[in-house]
């Protein structure tokens, strides 16, 4: 698999980094013995880094799914606001990854030069981190062309996460040209860039090679994470960054399925999930939630703060 580095002082990884959110209990998709033999037969294909988060809660999956693998790099990202917030959720990843260092912690979510304002001191802490040698880069996640540009000026930031496709989808500020012009703002400075969300949550995945093309080519982003639930998915989307040609069987099995967040009919209309929404794809009609299926990028997040249970990926 082709090996990228990830910007200037970045570590040599392979281009495609393991989206670990689509075999997490936050998608539920997947058992988490399955979710983890799906990454252990990923990581056997030469994919040499995952992406996670705290909120994930896949942590001891991931753990027993990197047995054997000691070099392999883990991102983990926190929404930590204090710096005991963040001292915790780093040792928390510390000891459920049984890792002495981490590779990567980031700031999840950033939206602003606000956002990173109000978690100063999560930040501080992270730099301290960095300096004691507890983490060894750091950086921020983000929706937005706002939380790109503020994250570049951020002081001692390594990497960004954004999100990224063809169409736009899910940026939740400005648009597509303004994202590019933000990534190469931040490409200038020599940050690691790794793009999220590049078949736009499941919506673009009828061209899923001009999805991979486009991003490939925009200068600056050296790599991105995709989701992957099954040892199908692997093989499709290796084999797609390969420019090898796919059996027919392979494309039909993982191009024809479909999924949606499928929202109970015992909702109490809490609205707990509206706010958790970084998409702004779900409302309350008649004391019910439902969702813009155009507008949603299947992150599960909204499941995580139901009371009922009642949201789901499926």
């Amino acid at each position: 698999m082709r090996q990228v580095k990830l910007g200037l002082w970045g570590p040599m990884v392979s281009e495609v980094c393991f989206g670990s959110l689509a075999i997490s209990p936050l998608q539920g998709r997947v058992t988490e013995a399955e979710g983890a033999s799906v990454l252990r037969y990923a990581l056997e294909q030469g994919v040499n880094w995952i992406d996670t988060a705290e909120i994930y809660d896949n942590y001891a999956q991931i753990a027993a799914a990197i047995k054997g693998y000691p070099d392999v790099r883990i991102i983990s990202k926190a929404y930590s606001v204090t710096a005991l917030e963040m001292r915790q959720s780093i040792e928390k990843a510390r000891t459920a990854l049984n890792r002495e260092t981490l590779d990567f912690f980031l700031l999840h979510e950033q939206e602003s030069a606000l956002t990173l304002k109000g978690h100063t001191e999560a930040w501080e802490e992270l730099l301290r981190a960095k300096e004691k040698g507890i983490v060894r880069w750091i950086g921020i996640s983000t929706h937005a062309v706002a939380g790109v540009r503020a994250g570049a000026l951020q002081p001692g930031l390594d990497v960004i996460h954004p999100i990224l496709n063809y169409q736009g989808l899910g940026i939740i500020d400005g648009n597509l040209p303004d994202m590019l012009e933000a990534i190469s703002f931040a490409a200038e400075l020599g940050i690691g860039i790794y793009a999220m969300k590049i078949f736009g949550g499941g919506h673009l995945t009828h061209d899923p090679k001009k999805a991979v093309d486009f991003v490939r080519c925009i200068p600056g982003v050296q790599a991105m994470a995709l989701g992957m639930s099954s040892r199908e998915e692997v093989d499709y989307n290796l084999l797609l960054l390969s420019g090898k040609d796919i059996p027919t069987h392979l494309r039909d099995k993982v191009r024809h399925r479909e999924r949606k967040l499928y929202i109970a009919d015992w909702c109490q209309g809490c609205g707990n999930c509206l706010e958790a929404c970084p998409q702004g794809a779900l409302r309350l009609n008649e004391r019910v939630a439902v969702v813009d299926n155009e507008a949603c990028v299947l992150c599960g997040y909204c499941g995580r703060v139901c009371p009922h249970f009642c949201l789901k990926i499926v």
